[in-house]
């Protein structure tokens, strides 16, 4: 129980920070570098660490893309449930999260897409298409206020200078 708890803590500080270093996670958990480093190391081959990323805030760029949540009801496959339906949905490269869920709907999807066209089409010709997939419905997604636990700054700071008389 203890060393799931050191596992825990461990995974919690790089969930809020994956930037940060071997040395301090070892003084932050009170552990040596090397016993970190070889937590870490048996973590990603467990695939318990799957990967690191970067949380962008692509509103303040310029890039054009269009994301949206996709509900898919789905009948499960004789003997496999949902799993399968699931593996052929995650191997578009237009998927970037896939979930088993409870409650109206079977399977939510996040897709990202370079225009609403794009992604209607793509639920159209590819997801709907699929024997096991009943229904769908489509939202578009309009701003992102948090992600990922973090808060994006959505107000437009005010560069006019004051003027008094």
């Amino acid at each position: 129980m203890k060393g799931l708890k050191k596992m825990n803590e461990l995974l919690e500080l790089l969930q809020k920070d994956a930037r940060i270093s071997i040395e301090q996670l070892a003084v932050m958990t009170g552990r040596t570098a090397d016993e970190i480093e070889s937590e870490l190391q048996k973590l990603r081959d467990e695939n318990i660490i799957a990967g690191y990323t970067a949380l962008i805030n692509w509103d303040k760029t310029d890039r054009d893309y269009v994301s949206a949540l996709i509900e898919l009801k789905i009948t499960p496959s004789d003997g496999k449930g949902f799993d399968v339906v699931a593996e052929k949905i995650a191997k578009y490269p237009q998927v970037r999260s896939l979930y088993l869920m409870s409650g109206a709907y079977d399977l939510a999807v996040f897709v990202e897409g370079k225009s609403l066209k794009e992604v209607a089409l793509f639920v159209s010709e590819k997801l709907a298409q699929m024997e096991a997939v009943l229904s769908t419905a489509t939202h578009f997604m309009l701003k992102t206020y948090k992600s990922a636990g973090i808060t994006f700054d959505t107000k437009q700071k005010d560069n006019r200078e004051v003027i008094t008389l």
